[in-house]
């Protein structure tokens, strides 16, 4: 459980950086470039004495962990647009919300069983976020409306990214522990946006400044534990992997919410308050089947 609960706190850390990147004037694609660093550094420093040679002969996860890594950096650029563009709250829930499509991957690739108290859990997460990230009417005219396209990219690339993780784990990773493995992923999209940085400072669209840096170091330590964790849980909590996926991005969603109502005053609904009432239903559903 501990694995768990930090996998949800580090999650939702990083949506509290990404809202607070204006206030201090950070560039968020160089964070995001300084971050995969950090948290390829974080991995071999903290589990590099885990690494096996032998990984490299049988090198079927080589693949999947590029396209690992393009992902990684791709939906991390497009949340911490949309936090600042869409709020934290609905910016989580888009991201969360692709667990629908994760779970029903998991369910019928892995042949989970499904309870009665289960298919409860799974509607009331999926209704909960539903409700949660529901548009409301906006009275601002000079506030600008949800920009709708990154979302819809944040559902279809974080489903596909979750599933990836956990497939890798399952039947790739036989000599390559989670814990290198999440490390080189972001070594991998450090690669490939710093190639994009370094062309777009040359092209004078970019100025490089070392607060960038320092958020990069920031945001990097939280994002390597997060995807870290969450692989960390698949194997500690002796749940069905969709159950563990559904809790931890129920409990991102609820606590980026809250965060997102209190510290940055995004605007609060009733529908919300429906959604936040059915995602905690749903995190006490998908324990109690867990346990059963």
């Amino acid at each position: 459980m501990i694995p768990l609960i930090l996998g949800i706190l580090s999650s939702a850390f990083i949506f509290v950086l990404f809202r607070m990147f204006p206030k201090y004037q950070v560039e968020t694609f160089q964070a995001i470039v300084f971050n995969y660093f950090t948290a390829f550094t974080c991995g071999f420093l903290l589990y590099g004495n885990q690494f096996d040679s032998a990984a490299f002969d049988n090198p079927t996860w080589i693949p999947y962990v590029i396209v690992t890594g393009i992902l990684f950096i791709s939906l991390f650029l497009t949340i911490g647009i949309s936090a600042q563009k869409n709020g934290v709250a609905i910016t989580s829930v888009s991201t969360k919300m692709s667990m629908s499509m994760t779970m029903m991957l998991m369910i019928f690739a892995y042949s989970e069983s499904l309870s009665g108290l289960k298919i409860t859990g799974i509607i009331l997460a999926i209704g909960g976020v539903l409700a949660m990230s529901w548009p409301t009417k906006n009275t601002d005219p000079n506030k600008e409306k949800p920009v709708l396209w990154l979302l819809f990219f944040l559902f279809f690339g974080s489903g596909i990214l979750d599933f990836i993780l956990n497939y890798v784990q399952k039947y790739h990773q036989a000599h390559l522990p989670s814990s290198l493995y999440s490390a080189i992923g972001f070594g991998v999209a450090g690669l490939v946006g710093i190639s994009i940085l370094g062309i777009q400072i040359a092209r004078k669209k970019q100025v490089f400044a070392w607060r960038n840096v320092l958020a990069g170091i920031l945001l990097g330590i939280p994002n390597y534990f997060s995807i870290y964790l969450l692989l960390l849980s698949y194997s500690t909590t002796g749940w069905n992997d969709s159950t563990v996926l559904a809790i931890t991005n129920v409990s991102v969603v609820l606590l980026a919410a809250f965060i997102g109502f209190i510290l940055f005053k995004e605007r609060f609904t009733w529908l919300k308050l429906v959604g936040l009432i059915a995602a905690i239903a749903a995190i006490t559903t998908l324990y109690l089947a867990s346990i059963q």
